[in-house]
């Protein structure tokens, strides 16, 4: 747009220059070898005009002869160079689709045509063919030519890390992955391989380093690295417990500041708190973790913060708790355990019983077997207790890939994926196996239909007798549906002659009865505490 108002300027300006010279007519003279030329000042003009264009196009045509072979050299080159392109583009989406066939014939039409030095591209089509062929150590001599050139070296680094992944060796992997991260932490692939290698050795300064590297790359989140820091925090607070208390305990009040809502936070700060003395602050940790979320390990850390309580006081700091998260299973199974170390049976049946109104699984039932042996003895209800708790879901544990542990850990063992474990009930037995109904009356029982009498045999009418035999006297009081109509002769006589015999039904064989328990193996077995696993 500006190259043409600058052209029209220009028209414009010539335009207002001859008419400016045709209203201001003259002569011009010219005095060259003797002669003597004289010409209008208008003619002189456009003289001058066309002597400057020609010039002008005379030195057009000498420079483009000049420069034409440089000019059709590089025409070809260019078009070769569109060629190897296009080659090179359809190799990748041959690649892409899986068509080895395709992608090497491509890789080698486009190597014929742009140089490979130029064009790092081309190292990669021809290992993704070799990969697509199944010439797996080609690719892997590919990738390691990719590290001596400082453009391709992340991706030399990434084939061989996917390539050492296939081979399922995962220290080659994470060593690949390593020498990436150094280099560009940015990377999702090596931060988190190289996060899992250091988490796996318990290098948790080092993981912790690489996940400030990731927080401020913004490759995660910041709600994400606060997780992160937190679960290593923790990691580290339990790792140095014994041997470095207060190093210990600074990282585990860091993590809890961090999310004050994880549970292994919270009981690690308040297990370092409590070890050296601090209960009060301990106890607000714990108070705090509670109230956004209920946790066993929490109740039984909280609970037993004063190894010297009375029974007693720990009943009341379990109902301290339950004021704080009113209307939760795990407040009523708390005040359950603590009544029952303290021989208060009411309080701890009333809270066992609320807690399977809210949530019934094993725990609440196991626990309500306690109370029932420790109070009355009575051993058939412990059993219907126990056969309950059998049939009833899980407590929630802590599950990471299929593992259930009874203790919180970083990283799963499975995968060694950080922050893996999740408070839930395990996959196996989810969902309420209890029927709601038990307690019910019983429910009508659906009538099973008799299979179908084969064709060659002829059915056998029964007569209603007016008068029974005497061998259905007091069987009046039987259910209608097990109650057996008598044949009498006259039945008899309609059964055909020809008819097979029917064998009578074997008497079903009786079940010895329960011989109850040993005395002497019961005296072996607690009186407390059921455990089904």
């Amino acid at each position: 747009m500006i190259r043409l108002l600058a052209f029209l300027i220009v028209v414009f300006a010539l335009g207002l220059g001859f008419a400016w010279l045709a209203d201001r007519p003259g002569d011009m003279v010219v005095t060259f070898n003797g002669y003597q030329y004289q010409v209008s000042l208008m003619v002189a003009a456009v003289a001058v005009v066309a002597v400057v264009a020609a010039v002008m196009i005379l030195w057009w045509l000498i420079r483009s002869l000049w420069n034409s072979p440089y000019t059709i050299s590089r025409y070809f080159r260019v078009r070769r160079r569109d060629r190897g392109y296009q080659a090179l583009s359809t190799g990748m989406i041959a690649a892409g689709a899986g068509d080895g066939a395709l992608a090497r014939k491509k890789t080698k039409e486009a190597a014929k045509l742009i140089r490979s030095d130029q064009e790092p591209l081309i190292h990669l089509l021809e290992a993704q063919a070799s990969l697509l062929e199944g010439d797996h150590e080609g690719a892997r001599q590919k990738f390691e030519s990719m590290l001596d050139d400082p453009e391709m070296r992340l991706l030399g680094l990434r084939g061989l890390y996917l390539e050492a992944e296939r081979l399922g060796d995962r220290n080659a992997a994470r060593h690949y992955a390593g020498r990436a991260a150094a280099v560009a932490p940015q990377l999702a692939w090596a931060a988190e391989s190289t996060l899992e290698e250091l988490t796996a050795r318990g290098d948790w300064d080092g993981a912790l380093k690489l996940v400030d590297a990731q927080k401020s790359t913004r490759q995660i989140e910041r709600d994400a690295a606060n997780r992160r820091r937190a679960v290593l925090l923790t990691a580290k607070a339990q790792s140095l417990a014994d041997s470095d208390p207060t190093a210990a305990r600074t990282a585990a009040l860091e993590a809890n500041k961090l999310r004050p809502d994880f549970a292994p936070a919270a009981v690690a700060a308040a297990a370092a708190l409590f070890k050296q003395n601090d209960v009060r602050k301990g106890s607000k940790v714990l108070e705090t973790a509670w109230r956004a979320e209920p946790h066993p390990e929490i109740a039984e850390l909280y609970t037993h913060a004063r190894p010297g309580d009375a029974v007693l006081d720990r009943l009341n700091r379990a109902k301290k708790l339950q004021e704080m998260k009113k209307n939760h299973a795990e407040s009523s199974m708390t005040v359950a355990r603590a009544a029952l170390d303290a021989q208060d049976f009411s309080t701890a049946r009333r809270e066992a019983e609320a807690a399977i109104r809210m949530d019934r699984r094993e725990g609440a039932y196991l626990l309500l077997a306690d109370i029932e042996e420790a109070e009355t003895g009575d051993q058939g209800k412990v059993r219907q207790l126990l056969s309950k708790a059998v049939r009833a879901p899980r407590d929630p544990a802590w599950v990471a890939d299929g593992v259930v542990s009874e203790r919180w850990a970083p990283v799963s063992p499975v995968t060694g994926r950080l922050d893996a474990f999740e408070w839930r009930a395990p996959m196996e037995r989810l969902g309420q196996l209890i029927d709601s109904r038990d307690d019910a009356p019983d429910a009508a029982v659906v009538a099973i239909e008799a299979p179908a009498r084969p064709v060659s045999e002829k059915p056998i009418a029964v007569v209603d007798p007016a008068v029974s035999g005497s061998e259905t006297t007091g069987k009046g009081t039987d259910r209608s549906e097990d109650q057996v109509t008598p044949v009498t002769a006259a039945a008899f006589a309609a059964v055909p002659a020809d008819a097979e015999a029917v064998e009578p039904a074997e008497e079903l064989a009786r079940l010895p009865d329960d011989p109850g328990v040993d005395p002497d193996e019961e005296a072996e077995k607690s009186p407390r505490r059921f455990r089904l696993f």
